[in-house]
């Protein structure tokens, strides 16, 4: 191993994907965050007249004009956000858009804050550029706890912020993004904003921390909004300094994203939003339904705000019994130490998949 940086050697591999990959074929699936809708009609018939046109050689590294010229626009109607489409980059997915991010910014030493329990790819890429990953607990119902983080700030360079939250479904209020943002820029700490699920919301509204302060970064894609996971089509965008370095990261790694996604991503972007509202209302029935069940088995969870997962309290032992009655779920601890009691379930699947589920579970917590 004495040929391995230690900077690889210091992660490991997504907790999420290790049980995904270990399901077995009867199992209820309950891992990923992955739609199971199809992605829009019209938007696979974009990508299909690309390919046709021969529209299937590399676009400028920054992304198609035309499509950043269209995120712009989705920033000020949507996130009444001011992005020129210079200060757009298009990506491979939110993946690729956070870990040039943190590349850019982050230094040897430089400490991040992170929430416990928070996004699996934080931590790794903060570990990656070789900075020093600082965790803020989440309070009992699952928001960020504001005392712990203000304390922490001074000491910080970059600050991740995801709401709607994977795993916990939290969404931060506005009042408490506004705090959050205005202590961070109090502090001299840039936000890393984390948007991938806006438009999965229940029961709160989303704002834009980059409406609050200027030093933001925002993270966004198509994976979630559009049933576009596959299609790995993500986008950044935040200060012209910022996004100077981010893009030379970007051409270094990636060159740019996907000509056919790009062109896919125009037409969902531009093209009929009803198809977003449709799959929200289906996510909100089924994670009713798996809130309902669960409560009817005592087990106390605070009702997801947005996402598509339940983060739910179950205890090691009732985690790994479930697992065995062929419910897979993710344990907690995947994403932090301070998720060790807790379980993740994606709702990201049938309804008729959830009542399973929860039919599996019910002889395990009538004991």
């Amino acid at each position: 191993m004495k040929k391995i940086s230690k900077r690889a050697l210091d992660i490991e591999m997504s907790g999420i994907r290790k049980f995904f990959q270990a399901a077995k074929p009867d199992s209820v699936n309950m891992t990923l965050g992955q739609p199971d809708f199809d992605t829009p009609q019209h938007v696979k018939d974009a990508a299909i007249r690309a390919i046709v046109e021969g529209k299937t050689g590399y676009t400028f590294n920054a992304g198609l004009p035309e499509l950043r010229e269209a995120l712009s626009d989705k920033f000020k109607n949507e996130n009444s956000l001011d992005y020129n489409p210079n200060q757009i980059i298009v990506t491979a997915g939110a993946g690729e858009a956070l870990f040039i991010a943190i590349q850019a910014l982050v230094e040897s030493g430089d400490r991040v804050l992170i929430t416990d329990p928070g996004f699996v790819s934080y931590e790794a890429c903060v570990r990656l550029a070789q900075g020093t990953p600082d965790f803020v607990p989440l309070k009992k119902d699952l928001h960020i706890n504001h005392e712990i983080m203000e304390e922490k700030l001074p000491r910080s360079k970059l600050l991740i912020l995801n709401s709607p939250s994977n795993p916990t479904g939290t969404v931060e209020s506005p009042d408490s993004i506004r705090s959050i943002v205005e202590s961070a820029m109090d502090a001299g700490v840039t936000i890393l904003a984390d948007e991938v699920y806006e438009h999965i919301i229940y029961d709160a509204v989303h704002a834009s921390p980059g409406t609050f302060g200027e030093d933001v970064i925002t993270v966004n894609a198509a994976s979630k909004t559009y049933a576009m996971t596959g299609w790995r089509l993500g986008f950044l965008a935040g200060p012209s300094e910022y996004m100077e370095q981010c893009l030379k990261v970007h051409q270094y790694c990636q060159t740019c994203a996907t000509s056919i996604s790009q062109y896919a991503g125009l037409a969902a972007y531009t093209g009929d939003q009803s198809c977003v509202g449709k799959m929200c209302d289906e996510y909100r029935a089924r994670r009713d339904i798996l809130v309902s069940g669960l409560k009817q088995m005592n087990i106390n969870i605070p009702v997801p705000e947005g996402a598509f997962y339940v983060f739910a309290p179950l205890g090691k032992e009732n985690t790994e019994k479930i697992m065995e009655a062929g419910v897979i779920v993710v344990p907690g601890d995947a994403f932090g130490k301070a998720g060790y009691e807790y379980a993740r379930f994606s709702y990201a699947t049938s309804q008729e998949n959830i009542r399973l589920a929860l039919e599996r579970m019910q002889p395990i917590f009538e004991d």
